[in-house]
């Protein structure tokens, strides 16, 4: 069991460390492109990146979440080489038409989403965006299934360094604004595919195989609704913010989102590394075992992190930023917290679908998106984006309870409640202590440190794990 974790642990470390690296690097341009973007531009950029995120999971059908499934499942393909291949013609013909109808549409897309056709050549970019981005994805998808975490990170860290010297050269020297921010993202991620489908070009020599797409299709298909709900709770808030208030106030949204990125980079690692493990251990009760301490550790990690965040917000804010962007802070704390929820949420659903039995999937999904729209739609127009992030958090809230419940019918697992129950109430509660208060920084972070001596003090840890603590100042002397 200590095994299995301990390669989780390193996988998501290694993918979170380029995670972390994007964040820290977007976290630093803030104070940079911020004046030179303006939260208008940032609002439109978030409304863009939103539609691309949408129509990604549709343009891909189920093939993409069936990939990992059928790589591993030799009684369900078994030829690994023309999963790989299959999938990666049936990406590509996704991607192409996606990105010829959007640039062809670019101009009322524009009137639609952004309020005038002034914006077509941005969304023009939002689409090459998307073309590259949906293969970039596919083809690191494939380091993924091979455990292969140092080669992802090279790879993202690349893309990083490529974006970051490009969005700089568009946006500070060139006065590009928006729109020099969108092309030093679509430049970073064109060169690193390219560079990709040179590597593994001997894999990606052209295959189709029908039956394969179907029973890939009949898999993932159950998810793809799923998915489409995930994306009206991920940015639903958005475009109800740009309808009843402005895209100034979108932008301001994304600057919280921004700051509230520690918990979304914890989120991003997990759930990178997280379908390849959980496929992988082909031992039901093993497994079992592993979803059990999985969940809890998230409950821990997740609450310490949003508790920091969400405490210390308010002096990151004018550190990173501007004064326009000052409503974020309060935002941080909530968004944080939805992370952590949402990181949950993955878990617990790969384990329904590690059981073949992804029909329901949707169902959960749905409840959570209607929940969300149906809360934004009452608090964006009365609390603006303090009400879209309450939105956020209850939505996530609803899709992790639901997927227990369903999931618990279909893979029971004997879960550790009162653990999880400990870690989440403890740093819900410390963080409000410290919204109430109002202390200064210190105070604010001496509160989020105390956090594992109040588990402590509450019998949160195992005695296993009270002896690995223990140890931890022994193993820094050696």
């Amino acid at each position: 069991m200590r095994a299995q974790l301990g390669r989780l642990l390193r996988h998501s470390a290694i993918y979170g460390l380029a995670s972390l690296a994007s964040r820290i690097a977007s976290f630093l341009l803030l104070p940079v492109i911020s004046p030179r973007v303006h939260a208008d531009g940032y609002g439109r950029i978030e409304l863009l990146v939103g539609l691309v995120a949408l129509l990604v999971p549709i343009l891909r059908s189920g093939v993409a979440t069936g990939f990992f499934r059928f790589y591993y499942e030799r009684e369900l393909a078994p030829d690994a080489s023309l999963v790989i291949r299959t999938v990666f013609w049936f990406t590509t013909g996704g991607a192409v038409l996606g990105a010829v109808v959007g640039t062809a549409l670019a101009a009322p897309i524009s009137r639609a989403l952004l309020g005038d056709s002034a914006h077509a050549d941005l969304v023009r970019v939002a689409f090459l965006l998307l073309l590259v981005q949906m293969l970039y994805e596919q083809l690191t998808s494939l380091y993924r299934v091979e455990e292969r975490s140092v080669a992802f990170a090279v790879a993202a860290l690349a893309n990083l360094a490529i974006t970051v010297a490009t969005s700089l050269a568009l946006v500070v020297a060139a006065h590009m604004g928006a729109l020099g921010a969108m092309l030093g993202n679509a430049a970073g991620t064109t060169i690193v595919l390219a560079w990709l489908l040179w590597d593994r070009r001997r894999e990606l020599r052209p295959a189709w195989d029908r039956d394969l797409i179907r029973a890939m299709n009949r898999f993932g298909l159950p998810l793809l609704p799923a998915g489409l709900a995930l994306w009206l709770v991920d940015f639903s808030d958005r475009y109800l913010l740009a309808q009843f208030r402005t895209t100034h106030d979108v932008g301001v949204y994304a600057v919280g989102v921004k700051l509230a990125s520690a918990m979304i980079l914890v989120q991003l690692a997990f759930r990178t590394a997280w379908p390849a493990f959980a496929y992988s251990i082909t031992d039901d009760a093993e497994a079992r075992r592993a979803f059990s301490f999985v969940l809890t550790y998230i409950a821990f990690v997740g609450g310490w992190v949003s508790l920091t965040l969400g405490l210390v917000a308010p002096w990151l804010v004018p550190l990173v930023t501007d004064q326009t962007f000052a409503a974020a802070g309060a935002i941080v704390g909530p968004l944080a917290f939805a992370g952590a929820l949402l990181t949950a949420y993955t878990m617990l659903a790969i384990v329904i679908a590690r059981s073949n039995r992804t029909g329901r999937t949707w169902l959960i999904a749905s409840a959570g998106a209607a929940l969300n729209v149906a809360a934004n739609l009452v608090l964006i127009p009365r609390y603006g984006i303090l009400g879209a992030s309450v939105a956020t958090v209850a939505a996530s809230l609803v899709l992790v309870a639901a997927t227990v419940w369903s999931g618990q019918r279909i893979y029971p697992v004997a879960y550790q409640w009162r653990r999880v129950g400990l870690a989440t109430i403890t740093a819900v509660a410390l963080y409000a202590i410290g919204r109430a208060i109002a202390a200064p920084l210190a105070g604010q972070l001496a509160l989020a440190l105390s956090y594992p001596l109040v588990l402590l003090g509450l019998g949160f840890y195992l005695p296993v794990e009270r002896r690995w603590i223990t140890a931890i100042p022994r193993q820094l002397r050696r």
